[in-house]
């Protein structure tokens, strides 16, 4: 990984698309940050540059995007990566390189398990197995109004933030791997199955049902960072549309995790 000049402008590389979003909307929430250049591409043109050459240009990456899987069929079908991206991509994380993930980015690559590791956490479409045991579909539920409370203020990502802040947004049953994650931020609301739809039932034409499908409890970590080989690694639920990109909390958050996965990075 190249030096980072710190009188000159961060540059963040964002990889986007593989699920709807507003991208006006979207482009605000970057274009609000002073002192980071951002470069939009979108999947599957984004992959090329997921090497240690072809990323040089960049400080930090951001994952707002859903690789690996094909929604033009129901069920959708899901892709693994190729051996080269993944080559490059692990080259990557040795170097250095920062990431940050948003939201459904969590969703990526469902038949590549490392790539779950490297977030900390998965959202699968379908039930599937994770570290040697059989776990159902995630969930969602989208327009909930709930508490974000920031577990450590003294964080460079939770700066500034606030101990507490509210936000209209989805929110996700998922997998976190709280064993391997530094939690940053834990949300009040109830993150048990009566409260979320199946995600398996929505992509085969049962929008918003959560009929046999006995998902257990699951965490209410919606922020966190890890290390992975000698990265620095972001991740924030939130991000599902307009109001929360507007929102002066997640703006901030955002912004720092962008410098912070910039700046923390190298062997320990």
């Amino acid at each position: 990984m190249g030096i980072i000049d710190y009188h000159s402008p961060l540059k963040a590389l964002v990889s986007v698309k593989g699920h709807p979003f507003d991208r006006s909307a979207f482009a605000s929430l970057f274009e609000s940050f002073e002192g980071i250049q951002h470069t939009f591409v979108d999947q599957p043109a984004s992959q090329a540059f997921l090497n240690p050459e072809a990323a040089a240009p960049w400080d930090v990456l951001v994952f707002y995007d859903m690789p690996g899987i094909d929604f033009s069929t129901q069920p959708p079908r899901f892709v693994a990566p190729s051996d080269h991206l993944k080559a490059g991509f692990m080259a990557l994380l040795e170097a250095g390189k920062g990431m940050v993930f948003l939201h459904h980015a969590l969703a990526g690559w469902p038949l590549w398990p490392e790539y779950g590791e490297v977030i900390g956490g998965r959202f699968f479409y379908a039930p599937t197995s994770l570290r040697g045991d059989p776990v159902l579909d995630s969930g969602y539920r989208h327009d909930v109004k709930h508490t974000v409370q920031v577990i450590d203020g003294a964080h460079p990502i939770t700066a500034d933030v606030g101990e507490t802040f509210t936000l209209t947004d989805e929110v996700y049953l998922c997998e976190v791997f709280e064993d391997s994650v530094t939690p940053l931020l834990r949300s009040d609301y109830p993150f048990e199955r009566a409260h979320f739809f199946s995600a398996h039932h929505a992509v085969t034409g049962k929008m918003f049902c959560n009929e046999d499908w006995p998902h257990p409890d699951g965490s209410n970590v919606i922020g966190w960072t890890k290390r992975y080989a000698n990265s620095s690694i972001a991740y924030l639920q939130p991000g599902d549309g307009p109001e929360t990109f507007a929102s002066d909390a997640y703006r901030s958050l955002v912004e720092n995790a962008i410098r912070w996965a910039a700046l923390s990075n190298g062997p320990r």
